[in-house]
């Protein structure tokens, strides 16, 4: 009777202890099937469909009554698996140098609802971040849908343990602002349940990608994306993202690409942050910043409808090439399987495929053996979603933990 009672209590153990990791195969679109899921955690059918049953119990996934198969495919028709539409949310939050924006997003990164964002970020991050979740809250309250936490991005590198902004260079933040706690504190405040999470933008627009876009499937991935002011990078090694020390890895921004370039925030000069942001298009082409529109928005504009004018192109092709150079040494240095770029980097590769991807061979030893990929960034507002990455961590690690 006792080893009757041992192998069902160690059977259940072995199926709950299959939650977190069954949860994140379907979040991430990996079993759209309950026989993959089968196949993947490599568990009995019957565990499996114990797992599927109760993360459906839990108001996370959707398991099809009846089991179907793809057209053409073979073997036993298998139970189809879906995130629930209707399950719990994360908030996110992105703060850039043209605004903010919040959002609730679902499993499978679905962005379920955005607030128009603001446009005008003041010096203090109390007031931005305190608004930006008001417009989160406000969000939540309308959807009357359960919130499992919150996640906030921001255009600064983000120093750990203390959760604090090192180096917010194109908003008016001091540095070393405590972003973290601030917004921790106005998330508890506001009603929010669920816990709180800070980090940097480019940082959680590669964890999106990876999990949800272009990066699927990459063991070394590398992200390079400007945004409305200046370059970001990172780097996702066996499906983590790659911090450093201390939270401050990858500042690609700072590689010098033009010596004789234009002065950088850091002090230095001709870095990639200067040279190959939306601002540094607009001057290269002779167009001025305009005042209502964002720079990031006005880049791509002009590159979508007016390649064809000279000041464009030429415009366009040194942008390429700088670009080219900061990647080729990235190449050299981290020998990634695949590279991503994102904002007007994305519009860059859009424009001229070719020639970005014949700097980086030419200039990089690994690019000259076997030629690394390079694909645009996939899903709309990755930040955010990668926001609420951090926020649903906690649920995948844990589902019964993190819910109960």
């Amino acid at each position: 009777m006792n080893g009757k009672v041992t192998t069902t209590r160690t059977k259940l153990e072995r199926g709950r202890s299959a939650l977190g990791p069954a949860l994140e195969l379907v979040h991430t679109g990996r079993a759209p099937t309950r026989a993959v899921l089968t196949s993947e955690l490599g568990v009995t059918r019957a565990t499996a469909g114990a797992v599927a049953a109760e993360l459906e119990a839990l108001g996370l996934i959707r398991v099809d009554s009846s089991p179907g198969s793809a057209a053409g495919s073979q073997g036993r028709p298998s139970h189809r698996l879906a995130v629930r539409e209707s399950g719990p949310v994360a908030v996110a939050a992105q703060v850039h140098s043209d605004g903010f924006r919040a959002a609730l997003v679902g499993l499978g990164g679905r962005l379920v609802a955005t607030a128009p964002g603001c446009v005008t970020i003041t010096a203090d991050p109390a007031q931005v971040i305190g608004e930006v979740v008001d417009d989160c809250a406000r969000l939540l309250r309308d959807s009357g849908l359960r919130c499992v936490g919150a996640g906030l991005a921001v255009p600064s590198a983000v120093a750990e343990p203390e959760g604090t902004a090192l180096n917010p260079l194109h908003i008016a933040w001091p540095a070393g602002a405590p972003v973290r706690e601030i917004f921790a504190t106005c998330v508890r405040e506001a009603g929010i349940a669920g816990p709180a999470f800070t980090g940097n933008d480019v940082n959680l627009a590669a964890l999106a990608e990876h999990r949800h876009g272009a990066g699927r499937g990459a063991q070394h991935l590398l992200c390079v994306a400007t945004g409305h002011r200046g370059v970001g990078g990172a780097l996702v090694l066996d499906g983590r993202l790659h911090s450093g020390s201390s939270g401050l890895a990858l500042e690609v921004g700072h590689l010098t690409v033009n010596p004789e370039g234009r002065p950088c925030h850091c002090g230095g000069r001709g870095c990639l942050d200067v040279e190959t942001d939306p601002l540094a298009f607009l001057t290269a082409a002779g167009r001025a910043p305009g005042p209502e529109e964002s720079l990031l928005k006005q880049s791509g504009d002009l590159l979508r409808n007016e390649y064809d004018d000279m000041a464009v192109r030429v415009a366009a092709e040194e942008l390429i090439d700088r670009l080219g150079l900061g990647l080729a040494g990235l190449v050299n240095i981290l020998n990634p399987d695949r590279i991503i770029l994102g904002g007007l980097h994305r519009a860059l590769l859009d424009a001229d495929p070719e020639r970005l991807r014949a700097v980086v061979a030419d200039r990089s030893l690994w690019g000259r053996s076997g030629s690394v990929p390079i694909l645009p960034c996939t899903l709309d507002h990755n930040s955010l979603v990668g926001a609420a990455e951090l926020a649903w961590q906690p649920v995948l690690d844990d589902p019964l933990g993190a819910l109960a």
